[in-house]
C-alpha cells in the first residue's frame, strides 16, 4: 500500500466535492497529484479513470435522484464521448502527450473567457440543442489523453452556450461514468498495470463526497454556478498553459 493513502483518500474528497459542485476538477487534480508522485501519464490516466468510474457513478445517480440531469443533452453526448475516450486511450498508450497539452489548456482559457463573458454581459441563455456529437468525442478524446478534463470541456462548454449550470454539470457528470469505465478498460487492456492502492484510496474518498456535492448543485445559483465555473477554468487553464509552455 502507497505511504500517500490517507492523502490520497483526501484528494478524492476534495477532487469530487469540486468536481460534482461546478462539473470540473476531478481527472485534473489527482492526475495533477500522481504526476507530482512520478507516476507515468499513460499509468496516471488509467487509475484515475478506474477510480473515476465508481465517483461518477455515485456522482450521476446522485444527480439523478436531485433530477439534474438533461436527458436528450445526455444521449447526445454518450456515445460520442465513449468512442473519443476509447481513441485517446489508445493513442496514449503510444503517443507522448507533451504535443497536445498545450492546445487542450489554451482551448479551456478561450472557454472560460466565454463563459465569464456571458455571466457579465448576461446573454440570455440559448438553446440545449446547441449540444451536439463533436463535443462528447472531443472531450473523450482529450480527457484519456490528459488524464481528466472531461467535466472542464464538457460543463464549461455547456454553459457558454447557455445550459443551465444545474444540468450541465449533472449531465456532464452523469457520460463521464461511461467515458471514465471505457477509458480504463481500454488503458487496462494495453496496459496491463494500474496502481489498485491508489485506485482505493481516490474512491473512497470521492465516492463520500459524491451526495454532498449533488445536493449543493441543486442549490446553488445558476449565475454564482457560472461565475465558478469560469474562475475555475481560466485558473486551471492558465496554470496548465503556463506549465507545458516552461
Amino acid at each position: 500500500m502507497s505511504p500517500e493513502f490517507p492523502w490520497l483518500i483526501a484528494v478524492g474528497f476534495v477532487a469530487q466535492l469540486i468536481d460534482g459542485c461546478v462539473g470540473m476538477g476531478y481527472g485534473i487534480s489527482s492526475s495533477a497529484i500522481l504526476a507530482a508522485l512520478g507516476v507515468p501519464p499513460a499509468v496516471t490516466s488509467a487509475t484515475v479513470h478506474a477510480a473515476e468510474v465508481v465517483t461518477a457513478g455515485v456522482s450521476s445517480v446522485s444527480h439523478a435522484w436531485f433530477r439534474n440531469i438533461d436527458r436528450k443533452i445526455f444521449f447526445s453526448l454518450l456515445v460520442p464521448g465513449v468512442i473519443g475516450g476509447v481513441l485517446g486511450a489508445s493513442v496514449l498508450s503510444h503517443v507522448p502527450t507533451r504535443i497536445i497539452r498545450p492546445f487542450v489548456w489554451a482551448y479551456l482559457l478561450v472557454t472560460s473567457l466565454v463563459v465569464l463573458s456571458r455571466v457579465i454581459l448576461k446573454h440570455p441563455p440559448l438553446s440545449a440543442r446547441a449540444q451536439g456529437p463533436a463535443l462528447g468525442g472531443i472531450a473523450g478524446f482529450l480527457d484519456a489523453i490528459g488524464g481528466g478534463g472531461w467535466g472542464t470541456i464538457v460543463t464549461s462548454t455547456m454553459i457558454a452556450r447557455g445550459v443551465a449550470p444545474r444540468f450541465a454539470i449533472g449531465t456532464s457528470n452523469a457520460v463521464d461514468f461511461f467515458v471514465a469505465l471505457a477509458t480504463s478498460l481500454t488503458l487496462w487492456f494495453q496496459l496491463g498495470q494500474m496502481r489498485y492502492d491508489m485506485v482505493v484510496a481516490l474512491l473512497i474518498g470521492g465516492a463520500a463526497a459524491a451526495p454532498l456535492a449533488a445536493w449543493v448543485t441543486r442549490h446553488v445559483p445558476q449565475r454564482a454556478a457560472a461565475t465558478a465555473v469560469g474562475l475555475v477554468v481560466f485558473a486551471l487553464g492558465a496554470t496548465g498553459l503556463f506549465t507545458t509552455l516552461t
